[in-house]
């Protein structure tokens, strides 16, 4: 793996980015690797800016808090680039040299010429996932989105095994005592409200999971 892997996930409230944060933090550790966890959030409302940080390394971590400079930006929701909604500004500030971006979204948005130039100087990758359709489609209902979205990164990576995240969401939604929140508590039940069985919910979780981690499609920066 990378030397270490900080990883900021941006997205809108009501996109379950931090049950994914959790998700992904919890199947590192299952791996015996080290990482920890942290969300951000103003308002607790939908459709707000809200963000989380993964740090994943393989020795003891001693940061803590919001993640300035990742090598791996995830977007889960165009409006973040789009209409600005992002702590952030603009919404790739910090990627380290050689850095990951994915952004959910149908097709490639128009970015800025001026980002896409800083993106190429730094020889970023920019990957696109169509990670809302896919959860909608294969999962029944667009709260897959950010498991869609955890897909994408392990495309991406390969860091960890798809059974590490299968575990880690049946601890989640199978009664794990995580709560970051009220809103996120009322998330994860409505998640779970879809189903008859958490059985069930995995089973199509991890369908959304393997197509989105075979649907990316890479944007072809030019320096």
């Amino acid at each position: 793996m990378r030397e270490k892997m900080w990883i900021r996930m941006s997205g809108l409230g009501g996109q379950g980015v931090v049950t994914a944060a959790h998700i992904l933090g919890a199947a590192a550790t299952r791996e015996g690797l080290v990482s920890t966890v942290n969300p951000f959030f103003g308002a607790e409302k939908r459709l707000a800016p809200a963000e989380s940080y993964v740090r994943i390394d393989t020795s003891e971590i001693y940061e803590r808090g919001e993640i300035l400079f990742p090598n791996i930006i995830m977007i889960f929701h165009p409006d973040v680039i789009t209409m600005g909604k992002c702590y952030t500004m603009p919404f790739f500030e910090g990627l380290q040299p050689e850095g990951i971006l994915i952004i959910n979204s149908n097709e490639f948005l128009n970015l800025d010429k001026e980002d896409l130039a800083k993106l190429a100087a730094i020889k970023a990758k920019v990957y696109y996932v169509p990670a809302t359709q896919i959860a909608q489609e294969v999962g029944g209902t667009e709260l897959s989105t950010n498991i869609a979205m955890l897909g994408a990164w392990l495309g991406v990576t390969g860091l960890i095994s798809q059974e590490a995240i299968k575990q880690s969401l049946a601890e989640r939604f199978g009664g794990g005592k995580f709560i970051a929140s009220g809103t996120t508590a009322a998330l994860d039940d409505t998640m779970k409200s879809k189903f008859a069985k958490t059985s069930q919910l995995i089973e199509k979780n991890m369908e959304v999971f393997e197509k989105a981690s075979k649907s990316l499609k890479e944007f072809p920066l030019q320096a």
